[in-house]
């Protein structure tokens, strides 16, 4: 079998049993920023997932609502910029596909561990299987969705805790 029939495989053996549940015992936004507030090493080690290599990012599962400040849906990087605290202003941005960056959903789970993969090419390959699937699980919001509020889970990727937050989001509903 070749990487894409051996990644399936572990996505149809990890994905619902696995990663959905891990992403469920997510951390609310709030939280989240309270204990990243207060050191992201700390943090991660508590609630994150350290990625393989020099300089990986901590990765945690997530889950908040908050209003839509502005959104992008027609392109093929659909997204949806979030204010969570009430405040006006956006304070992180779901990916909501086709097109994702990164590899948080990969990262986050202790279960995908590079040392289980031939090399850097298969490992990065389970990272775009696992936004494919995620992001093929999500209803597409049809019209304008500025001022409504979104409930979602999924996960971040943060190396500093000033980071930007850019969430891979695996459930959402509007």
């Amino acid at each position: 079998a070749g990487d894409d029939a051996r990644i399936a495989a572990l996505l149809d053996k990890s994905y619902e049993a696995e990663l959905l549940p891990l992403i469920a015992k997510a951390l609310p936004v709030a939280d989240l920023r309270a204990a990243v507030a207060g050191g992201l090493d700390a943090a991660g080690a508590a609630h994150g997932n350290k990625g393989s290599g020099e300089g990986a990012a901590w990765n945690f599962a997530v889950k908040g609502e908050g209003k839509v400040v502005e959104a992008n849906l027609t392109s093929r990087a659909r997204k949806a910029m979030l204010d969570t605290d009430g405040d006006g202003a956006a304070d992180l941005t779901l990916q909501l596909g086709p097109v994702i960056k990164g590899s948080s959903l990969r990262d986050v789970a202790p279960f995908y561990k590079f040392g289980d993969f031939r090399d850097q090419i298969e490992f990065a390959k389970l990272a775009r299987a696992l936004n494919d699937r995620a992001s093929a699980g999500l209803p597409v919001p049809e019209g304008d969705i500025t001022g409504k509020t979104v409930s979602f889970s999924g996960s971040v990727d943060l190396k500093a805790a000033g980071d930007a937050w850019l969430v891979t989001v695996v459930t959402m509903s509007v």
